[in-house]
């Protein structure tokens, strides 16, 4: 037994048992998979994947427990490369976010500067999506953590820290009727076309639950995945806009304006998820405070050897 034969079936099952899909992945030949894998299956002495003639249709029971256990010593391995790469050289390396856009756009850019200044030679990458899209980006290992609101915690196997809480607020252009609505209220806000965040993004299940508590049905024309362009079709005259309020700069902004609208919706909380029991790079830690201060070294460790589920609040 060893390491690749453990890599061979693990990627055959990731590639929904389509032994070509994962030589090509693995940049080997498909008769090499698959006569690795019955080595590996005469060795333990189980079948992993069920056959019917030369093709693959299914997992056996033994091989779940078999590509579990795969999957935990592979991960391992990697620990023990990335503690290498660590004490080697603390400040080189590459350290691959995936976030949404709104985080992207309006929180991480201050927090990037001053990593950037800390570990000029750790080279940092971004990779957008939905919130379910950045937490799949971690688990397969193309991102070291996500920055989502949404959906992590969804995801057993990734630790989640709460950063902060934020709300909402009404943007609309200048002059129109519901900038005279005093105080805002949801029926005002119904009363009008709506532009705002696609249903997996930004809270959107909390705006959909507070217009359903009055017994009101929002008429929302137009949904997008980021904050720019909502703003843009609203200041077209499309309708009001519904978005995050750290997405509103009245600088940039000038030709609209905005209400604060905390006092209608529930509050989201952004978190960063991390893979369950993996090992973090010393920038990595610094990177999470950075972003939210009360997540020092100690906080994210402890995060780390929590319970799946668990929450350690803001």
């Amino acid at each position: 037994m060893n390491l690749q034969q453990l890599k061979y079936a693990l990627e055959v099952a990731r590639c929904n048992l389509n032994v070509s899909q994962a030589a090509e992945t693995l940049f080997t030949s498909q008769p090499g998979v698959s006569k690795q894998i019955r080595l590996l299956e005469e060795e333990l002495g189980v079948a992993i994947f069920m056959r019917h003639g030369k093709r693959l249709v299914g997992v056996t029971e033994p091989g779940k427990q078999v590509l579990a256990i795969a999957e935990r010593l592979l991960a391992e391995v990697a620990n023990l490369r990335q503690v290498g790469d660590e004490f080697s050289n603390e400040s080189v390396g590459s350290l691959t976010i995936a976030t949404t856009h709104t985080q992207a756009r309006y929180v991480l850019p201050k927090v990037i500067e001053r990593f950037i200044q800390r570990y000029p030679r750790v080279r940092l990458s971004l990779r957008q999506g939905s919130p379910t899209q950045v937490c799949e980006y971690v688990l397969s290992g193309e991102a070291d953590l996500a920055i989502a609101t949404e959906a992590i915690e969804h995801y057993e196997e990734l630790v989640m820290l709460p950063c902060y809480s934020w709300n909402r607020c009404v943007v609309a252009p200048h002059g129109h009727p519901i900038l005279q609505a005093s105080p805002l209220t949801l029926e005002e806000i119904a009363r009008h076309p709506i532009v705002t965040y696609d249903f997996a993004f930004a809270g959107r299940s909390q705006i959909n639950k507070a217009f359903a508590a009055r017994g009101l049905t929002p008429n929302v024309v137009l949904t997008a995945i980021d904050a720019d362009i909502i703003k843009t079709y609203v200041a077209m005259g499309l309708g009001i806009g519904i978005v995050a309020a750290m997405a509103y700069d009245p600088e940039a902004d000038k030709n609209l304006q905005a209400l604060d609208a905390a006092h209608l919706f529930e509050s989201a909380t952004t978190r960063i998820g991390l893979r369950r029991n993996g090992y973090l790079r010393g920038f990595t830690y610094t990177f999470i405070e950075l972003f939210a201060p009360h997540l020092s070294r100690k906080v994210v460790d402890g995060a780390l050897h929590q319970q799946a589920g668990s929450d350690p609040g803001l």
